[in-house]
């Protein structure tokens, strides 16, 4: 089931662990309440020569929404600060075991780069298995990058509006039933509760095994298929704020499905707008 372009195993990543063009992010990020600095977390403790992706400054700071993709100039700067580019093999992992590290992966497709997996079930199950680590910072080389936007792998609130007034397009939303349903607050203030009318709700956590790892093809299409998505139209994923979306859009590309994209506001933008419909029970 190891894919570099989608979904690697911890054994793949041991494997290959010394390859020269192997390059891996630790992508760790978190929830405010979770309480958890994923900077330090790295600094103590990562798999050898990852660097660390920092979601919230690699983002583009012209918005006022949190973590918006990057522009094609930043992204490729940092890049090539951190010593990845062209001709390299990225694997992405996080501290929860699949949680952040998909929206780093959505960002490398969004750049047009292909050569780029996440590690299933991340740094948990790594770190379980006894495998190695370490407190060093990895040797950094300039790499070129070339870049080139795939426009349609991401929707604005406008494109997303008309998606859920036409319903053609299923939109799936990755937050938790409760906070979909709006019988959760939202862990942004200020933000509505509810969703976007016509959504399915699929919550990431429900495309993963007991141990972290995400579930066979079989298995998430069965997931998609009992939220009531149609997976043979096009797919808008949509979360808290575009992070738990990417890992909707993981599993959507597992199963072979390239018609998706993701909505990069999310609820974070969708949820703050009184003129914006929202919706509290299924329609």
């Amino acid at each position: 089931m190891d894919d570099p372009k989608t979904l690697v195993s911890t054994e793949w990543l041991a494997r290959h662990l010394k390859d020269p063009d192997l390059r891996i992010l630790d992508a760790s990020w978190y929830l405010p309440a979770m309480e958890r600095d994923p900077k330090a977390e790295y600094e103590q403790a990562h798999i050898p020569g990852a660097r660390f992706f920092d979601i919230d400054e690699i983002s583009d700071a012209r918005s006022e929404l949190p973590h918006m993709a990057p522009t094609i100039e930043k992204f490729m700067s940092r890049m090539r600060a951190m010593g990845v580019g062209d001709g390299h093999q990225v694997v992405v992992y996080d501290g929860m075991g699949m949680f952040s590290a998909a929206r780093v992966w959505w960002t490398f497709k969004l750049m047009g780069k292909d050569d780029v997996a996440v590690l299933d079930g991340g740094l948990p199950k790594w770190q379980a298995e006894g495998r190695e680590i370490e407190d060093l910072p990895p040797m950094v080389r300039d790499r070129h990058m070339t870049v080139q936007r795939q426009a349609h792998l991401v929707k604005d609130v406008t494109q997303v509006s008309a998606a859920s007034k036409l319903r053609d397009t299923e939109i799936i939303d990755a937050r938790s039933a409760a906070r979909f349903r709006g019988e959760a607050p939202e862990p942004r203030e200020g933000l509505r509760s509810g969703h976007i009318p016509g959504s399915k709700n699929v919550p990431y956590d429900s495309l993963m095994t007991e141990d972290g790892t995400m579930k066979a093809p079989d298995a998430l299409r069965a997931v998609f298929e009992a939220a009531g998505v149609d997976l043979s139209k096009p797919a808008i994923t949509t979360c808290g704020s575009g992070v738990t979306a990417a890992i909707l859009s993981l599993a959507l590309e597992r199963l072979g499905k390239s018609d998706h994209s993701l909505y990069d506001g999310s609820w974070s933008e969708w949820g703050q707008f009184p003129t914006l419909p929202v919706a509290t029970t299924e329609d």
